[in-house]
């Protein structure tokens, strides 16, 4: 009987490993007020892109700003109470603790005053990144509290990849690996960089969480989507592969049919990473082994056999 084979020689393996994840935004923070008050004044329109710091809502804060007037006054006062106290020290004409006395009630002062542009600080919600605002949830007028939403925010470009992979790659990825996003809904690619590893294995999944990092060109993809994933580790330089179909799945494992002396002779093997078309064997084989890949069903261990080979 005449067959088909191959020839197995070392040759390089890109060694990739594929996946699914779920897009996230870079970014992303749902806005709310850290002060509760009537709302004054919107900053923003619903979609639209923000710089940071750029004041998105501002809550009324008359109160505040009446008390700061006031505050300033008598800092104004002290500070020039505090002027002649010093003088009068400097001259031995008051004791130091009278004039300690003057300068810690103007030190108090300043400290109220920080103390009230802080508060009017939290009656403003600015934006903590540049961003796109989502869709609004209160109107002008309204009472909010440090409970309410407002809106929510995102940083879209870059964007981050949350994907997992199978256990037995945990020793092989390192931060920096590349990563292929591919999008079957756009049609689209984009390289990235793996971003950061979890330290630790999902005991009940058996994988490990990876993120990683992409330049969202043109913004063509919104956090949500899923994409499909390819991590693309260091690569196997002497990687001895064979045809998927050569592959004899037994009940303790799996076999290649080889040819030696002229006849066939059933090999146990383990495998490795595959491709599309071939598998890696870990263990059973040696560079120069001929495999046998077509006429598998009706050949026999012991079976006499012709191989037309070609090297791989």
């Amino acid at each position: 009987m005449t067959v088909q084979g191959i020839v197995v020689i070392p040759q390089p393996l890109d060694n990739a490993v594929r996946s699914s994840g779920t897009v996230l935004a870079s970014e992303a923070v749902d806005l709310a007020p850290e002060a509760a008050g009537r709302v004054e004044r919107i900053g923003f329109r619903e979609g639209s892109r923000v710089k940071k710091n750029d004041v998105l809502v501002k809550i009324n804060d008359d109160d505040l700003q009446a008390q700061l007037r006031k505050t300033e006054l008598q800092i104004q006062l002290s500070a020039d109470q505090e002027k002649r106290q010093r003088y009068l020290y400097d001259k031995n004409s008051i004791s130091k603790e009278q004039y300690d006395i003057v300068l810690s009630q103007l030190n108090m002062l300043k400290a109220d005053r920080d103390n009230l542009l802080a508060s009017i600080r939290k009656r403003e919600v600015r934006a903590p990144f540049d961003g796109i605002v989502g869709l609004r949830y209160v109107s002008e007028g309204a009472y909010v509290t440090p409970t309410t939403r407002i809106a929510s925010m995102q940083k879209v470009n870059p964007l981050k990849v949350d994907f997992s992979i199978p256990e037995r790659y945990a020793g092989e990825v390192r931060v920096g690996d590349r990563v292929l996003l591919r999008s079957e809904e756009k049609n689209i690619e984009f390289t990235g960089k793996l971003y950061a590893i979890e330290p630790r294995i999902d005991q009940q999944l058996g994988t490990l969480q990876l993120r990683a990092m992409f330049d969202n060109k043109g913004e063509r993809i919104i956090p949500g989507a899923f994409v499909q994933i390819e991590l693309h580790l260091k690569s196997i330089p002497n990687a001895l592969m064979i045809p998927t179909q050569a592959v004899i799945p037994v009940l303790k494992g799996q076999t290649v049919l080889v040819r030696k002396h002229g006849v066939v002779r059933s090999v146990p093997v383990k495998t490795g990473l595959r491709t599309s078309t071939s598998v890696q064997i870990t263990d059973g084989l040696a560079p120069g082994d001929t495999v046998i890949t077509t006429g598998i069903m009706q050949l026999r261990p012991g079976m006499p056999v012709n191989v037309s080979v070609s090297e791989r």
